[in-house]
């Protein structure tokens, strides 16, 4: 508040600039959703690691394509994710592993045979009681996960109701692996001690910890199918690909293959007609992986003439498929889905140039990638490109890199703005930047002083992109412009509490046909 002078001398009053900083959002946060061996199911969990995926999601599955994609990802610059698994209850048997320990019931964590491996202990070397502590309430808990070798111990627990180391309240709250459904009815029995050389977690003669039982095995459920992505109540209860609105933001979406067909493994067209719209709505792109039956350039035409589920200016094909030694399988060469190594190529293009470099070209190297599924030459590139079909090529000295930069909406018969995957992701990456930039402007006086305010702030974001190489043009008003006032803004909105900003800028295009004109010089004519 102002000061009000009363007596003479020196008054010091802070007065607010009005600079209210934007800060550009993040552009390469990917969104992986499919099928893993272990994790949470319909919860976006973020990783920075191929590591961390492997502890969180039980790594590399054989019959999931989610974990190569994820490799692939980190393998080729990718730094952050958001991973989504999902799980289709099994025909018949157990999702949850069950393990008894001597009486006390707990299940694993989560659904799929990994929880089979899981081994309790119990013993009763706990501390003296407190006031008020009941004889033969307290024990001791240790959990083993033989697959990681993981071992959670858990001392002093209760089987009391109201207690404050309740035994099934601290392992909701401490445990990685296990969940106890309900208090034990009594003092589960100790283990006894190994003999002298004996692994006190081994299957030793007098049992020294207690393991799953066949019939309490947990299964990893069946192969994924469309409705586990957006069947019923999916939106509603925030699971499957929607899964994702729990999620603060992501930037990049693949779905991995999931389906078994005659030919191989896809995604449903419908399902990427879904996602696609899903990533309109949230400001983000998706990757589109070519199906299996694409085995040649012709295939691809008559594919993508055939349609390949969206036509969408945040969607992107990449074609062909990469053979790479599958490590679960002796290193025998399969072919898997590009998604995964083409969002790293993006993050890595926007760490070292920016969102608005096109994420192709001889530094947009396949890392990991030792031959592509369909080698594809000029003549063939040429017919595809127009159709908006993104080509992976051998070029070189780079070796195998991503050679083309089209969303679905470049096919030049579209005449689309959107055109370019440069392009469109830096719209999207301004959009969101604004969005969260701008809340304060909510409740605000509508009038001049706020609109002032705001063509300060969008104007200092935007001039520190021009300063970046985000646009064209060599001064700030040939690459951008910014304009809220009485003419964006009339009375009837003020009326209707709505201020309108008006940002444009003049993105740079990639150079895609370059064309060298080559001109003898006519020698002087001798004197």
């Amino acid at each position: 508040m102002p000061v009000t002078p009363t007596f003479p001398g020196v008054y010091i009053e802070e007065v607010p600039s009005g600079v209210r900083t934007i800060t550009g959002v993040a552009t390469s946060i990917t969104a992986f959703i499919g099928r893993a061996l272990r994790g949470p199911v319909d919860d976006p969990i973020t990783i920075n690691s191929f590591g961390d995926f492997e502890r969180t999601f039980g790594g590399l599955w054989v019959d999931s394509a989610l974990g190569y994609a994820v490799r692939d990802f980190y393998l080729n610059g990718g730094t952050r994710a958001i991973i989504v698994r999902l799980y289709r209850d099994p025909a018949a048997g157990n999702t949850h592993a069950t393990l008894d320990a001597n009486g006390l019931t707990m299940t694993a964590v989560s659904p799929g045979a990994w929880g089979n491996k899981l081994r309790g202990r119990i013993d009763h070397q706990t501390r003296p009681l407190l006031p008020g502590e009941l004889l033969n309430t307290l024990f001791n808990l240790s959990v083993r996960d033989d697959t990681t070798g993981e071992i959670e111990v858990f001392r002093n627990v209760s089987i009391t109701a109201g207690h404050f180391r309740q035994v099934d309240k601290v392992l909701l709250n401490e445990s990685k692996l296990v969940r106890a459904p309900a208090l034990p009815g009594a003092l589960p029995a100790d283990h006894p001690n190994p003999l002298a050389g004996e692994d006190v977690w081994a299957d030793n003669a007098i049992a020294t910890n207690s393991k799953v039982l066949v019939a309490d095995e947990g299964d990893d459920g069946q192969e994924l199918d469309e409705n586990e992505f957006t069947g019923p109540n999916k939106e509603t209860n925030k699971e499957g690909l929607f899964a994702l609105n729990k999620a603060d933001l992501f930037n990049l979406l693949c779905i991995p293959p999931y389906t078994t067909t005659a030919t191989g493994l896809d995604v449903d067209n419908s399902l990427v007609s879904s996602a696609a719209s899903y990533c309109e709505l949230h400001l983000a792109m998706l990757l589109v992986d070519p199906p299996s039956a694409w085995n040649d350039k012709e295939d691809a035409k008559i594919g993508i003439a055939a349609g390949v589920g969206t036509v969408s200016k945040n969607a992107s094909l990449f074609f062909p498929r990469l053979r790479q030694p599958n490590l679960l399988r002796d290193n025998q060469v399969e072919a898997f889905a590009p998604c995964g190594a083409v969002a790293g190529i993006f993050a890595r293009t926007d760490a070292q140039r920016g969102v608005w470099k096109a994420p192709a070209g001889l530094e947009a190297t396949l890392v990991g990638v030792p031959e592509l599924s369909v080698p594809l030459n000029d003549a063939e590139n040429g017919e595809l490109n127009p159709l908006g079909v993104n080509c992976l090529r051998v070029m070189r000295p780079a070796g195998r890199v991503v050679w083309g930069a089209r969303t679905l909406q470049g096919d030049d018969r579209f005449a689309s703005e959107w055109k370019y995957i440069p392009v469109r992701r830096t719209a999207l990456f301004i959009e969101e930047s604004l969005f969260r930039g701008t809340q304060w402007v909510v409740f605000e006086p509508n009038d001049e002083p706020l609109w002032a305010q705001i063509r300060l702030n969008v104007g200092a974001f935007m001039q520190t992109l021009f300063l970046q190489g985000a646009f064209q043009g060599t001064t700030p008003r040939e690459a951008y412009l910014v304009k809220c006032d009485k003419e964006t803004t009339t009375q009837t909105d003020v009326n209707n509490g709505i201020v309108n900003i008006l940002v444009g800028f003049a993105p740079l295009k990639p150079a895609e046909f370059v064309i060298i004109k080559i001109q003898q010089l006519a020698g002087r004519a001798q004197a």
